[in-house]
């Protein structure tokens, strides 16, 4: 009966859920692709080396998280509260999607990063809360598969607004434009495709779990629910052991997705070679995502979610030693295979563990090491690149991260068996 579900097409509501995946795919792939070009030639114009350039995205990358950290768990615990959800969401996604446009007007690097860590802590602000929807779009049988479609979709989707864009970059010395313009124009297509796949969703969306405000004080009594929340996870010890292995584990996933572009362009790899191997791992991404969930209804997840950390694993063993065009290629075969799987997985084991009625605050939690967070691989890779004055020796440090990750996972899935 449940596979049965499983295999069953998307409802409206959860159609509308996977769009938003559709359009905030777009921002993420733009940062793993054109914006670090972008900024690679605004830091060579001002004479910082490829080094300490990588260093300098990765820590931008980090102080977004840092900033996400907080506001993840606080408003998503406001979020909780009966007609807030949507509200939030809204604003952090204005934030994210004006931050992306302003980014076509940054004259200087170090602008350009300040303007990058606002739309940046937008983005992943938004998915506090969209992430923390998914208990209120669909039942806990149908899970693995609509959370497995919703990043399916994204990668293909996101494809969309990629392939236009790049055709400006690319070609902008045809086109009579310069390479300003032409990331212009990829910024302004991005951020309305963005904005155009988060409609539905907004039109459709209504919040099904929720706790009572209570308290006249709502921020006051927002911070003492969070404070309580906190203290729950000492009582919840398997929600606490994954959240600590999800930390390890994704944190590497992401800084590889992030970091990406910037550590081949370090290697002095060719960028439109790099831009188009990141989108083959767009396109590769999109059934093997769609594969692992239907996986997940014949298989416990839990043995999926140990095999794509382990593939993790091989993937920054291999990239240790890559200095080639064809392995950069390589590798994002590898990527794309995984990637969608491991991020999907996660999110519905986690939906299905935590209070429905407190997705918001556990979800809050959730993403201060979730998507697009990445605080500690990017901070240490940066910091062993500058260090080491080598980029390979900073990408050995996630090898450690996804070993970490697994063993600790083992014991959270062991934990949740006995419950």
């Amino acid at each position: 009966m449940n596979q049965e579900k499983n295999n069953m097409k998307l409802t409206k509501l959860e159609l509308s859920w996977v769009l938003y995946d559709v359009g905030n795919s777009a921002f993420t792939l733009l940062v793993s692709t054109i914006l670090p070009i972008y900024f690679n030639a605004l830091a060579d114009e001002a004479g910082v080396s490829s080094t300490d350039y990588l260093a300098w995205w990765g820590y931008a990358a980090s102080i977004a998280t840092l900033l996400v950290a907080f506001i993840g768990p606080v408003f998503g615990t406001f979020s909780d509260q009966k007609g807030k959800k949507k509200p939030v969401f809204i604003i952090a996604l204005l934030v994210g999607a004006a931050g992306c446009a302003s980014l076509a007007f940054s004259g200087s690097w170090i602008v350009f990063l300040v303007i990058f860590i606002i739309a940046k802590t937008g983005y992943s602000s938004s998915l506090v809360f969209y992430d923390s929807m998914l208990t209120d779009v669909t039942s806990p049988e149908r899970m693995d598969n609509v959370s497995s479609k919703g990043y399916a979709w994204g990668y293909i989707g996101s494809c969309i607004p990629f392939v236009i864009s790049l055709v400006f970059v690319l070609m902008q010395e045809s086109l009579g434009i310069s390479m300003k313009m032409a990331i212009m124009i990829a910024l302004f297509i991005n951020t309305g495709w963005w904005l155009l796949m988060s409609v539905p969703l907004l039109k459709n969306y209504r919040q099904i779990y929720y706790v009572e405000a209570g308290e006249t004080n709502q921020i006051a009594a927002t911070f003492r629910r969070l404070g309580q929340t906190f203290k729950e996870l000492k009582k919840h010890k398997n929600i606490f052991v994954f959240l600590l292995a999800f930390f390890f584990y994704i944190d590497g996933v992401y800084t590889i997705i992030e970091m990406a572009t910037a550590y081949g362009q370090s290697l002095g790899l060719d960028t439109t070679g790099l831009l188009l191997a990141l989108l083959l791992t767009q396109i590769v991404a999109f059934p093997f995502a769609l594969l692992f969930g239907r996986l997940a209804a014949r298989i416990d997840n839990t043995k999926l979610i140990k095999v794509c950390i382990l593939a993790y694993f091989c993937i920054a063993v291999f990239a240790i030693q890559l200095d080639k065009q064809w392995e950069f290629w390589l590798l994002a075969v590898a990527v794309g295979m995984f990637q969608g799987a491991i991020q999907a997985l996660s999110r519905s084991y986690f939906a299905r563990i935590i209070p429905p009625e407190k997705s918001g605050e556990f979800f809050g939690i959730f993403d201060i090491c979730g998507k697009g967070a990445s605080f500690m691989g990017t901070a240490l890779m940066a910091a062993m690149t500058q260090i080491t004055d080598n980029a390979s020796a900073g990408v050995g440090i996630l090898s450690v991260m996804f070993i970490i990750g697994f063993l600790l996972f083992g014991k959270a899935a062991a934990l949740n068996r006995e419950r």
